[in-house]
């Protein structure tokens, strides 16, 4: 069950501690390689039908709950390009960390799903796996986070070289949510199936549940009726933005607030036993926040 309350004590408190040991580049980007193995598991069960090999996995756990997903023929290529990308992605990250490059932590990419429908909409048994409309809503929960991300991450990074790194991939991951919020948008009023919602309705749900943890910082597809109960939607929000045109930036703690189920310092929903690495869980004394600088 996704726990909604956060604990912004913590997160203050920190500005006035001098963090034990500063992040690296290489903390940061392997923040990055536990986001981007979530990310090429998930597509790579829903198209091939497995995850990652041991190698790419880094020797890691893996995932469990992932199936081949039932998806049209044209959105099973788009998904196949995405599946590719991620696990380029995962493929250059260790590349470039070599050594220093973390496992693959474990991954729930099935029951997460269920329990975040039912905390975002009081729905009982979604599943990613099951449909086109279904698999473009549970990769929505997790591509705008990493863009999110990765633009907190990117203004921290100090060699050039690992520089180029994130900001090669930041990118790529924009154009990815942008696919699937615009897939989204295009299905907006149809129905999901068995729970008689509006895909627009289910894309809100789950962006607020993402605000709720992440100190807000998401929108949905559509621009919200300014009565708050006109079920009618005249205007796309395909481009989450602060109102400056400029994208969301969120912290490893709102991150991690979102991954684990609504507590960065508690593990669950996606990552069950943390993500591994300098940023596993953010206590009182290690909460970092990277916008911040060490």
């Amino acid at each position: 069950m996704f726990k909604l309350a956060i604990i912004f004590v913590a997160s203050l408190a920190v500005f006035s501690l001098a963090p034990a040991v500063a992040q690296t580049d290489f903390d940061i980007l392997n923040f990055a390689l536990n986001l981007e193995c979530l990310e090429a598991e998930y597509y790579s069960n829903a198209v091939y039908g497995y995850g990652l090999n041991t190698t790419t996995l880094g020797s890691g756990p893996g995932s469990t709950g992932g199936l081949k997903a039932n998806l049209s023929p044209e959105l099973l290529k788009i998904a196949t390009e995405l599946a590719n990308d991620e696990i380029n992605h995962v493929t250059d990250l260790r590349s470039v960390l070599g050594s220093s490059a973390v496992p693959c932590p474990k991954m729930d990419i099935g029951g997460s799903f269920t329990s975040l429908g039912k905390a975002a909409l009081n729905v009982d048994g979604f599943f990613p796996y099951n449909s086109d409309v279904n698999f473009l809503l549970g990769a929505f929960l997790f591509e705008d986070v990493g863009v999110t991300a990765f633009h907190g991450a990117i203004p921290q990074i100090v060699n050039k070289s690992n520089l180029e790194t994130l900001a090669g991939i930041s990118p790529v991951e924009a154009y990815h949510a942008a696919i699937l919020r615009t897939l989204l948008y295009q299905k907006g009023s149809d129905m999901v199936t068995p729970y008689n919602v509006r895909v627009f309705d289910f894309v809100q749900g789950f962006s607020n549940l993402r605000g709720k943890a992440g100190n807000g910082k998401d929108q949905g597809i559509v621009v919200p009726p300014a009565d708050g109960h006109s079920t009618a939607y005249p205007f796309a929000n395909l481009v989450p933005q602060d109102g400056q045109g400029l994208a969301f930036s969120r912290t490893p703690y709102e991150v991690l607030a979102i991954v684990y189920g609504g507590n960065a310092t508690t593990p669950g929903t996606f990552y069950p036993q943390g993500m591994n690495g300098y940023f596993k869980f953010l206590g009182a004394a290690q909460l970092l926040i990277l916008r911040q600088g060490a």
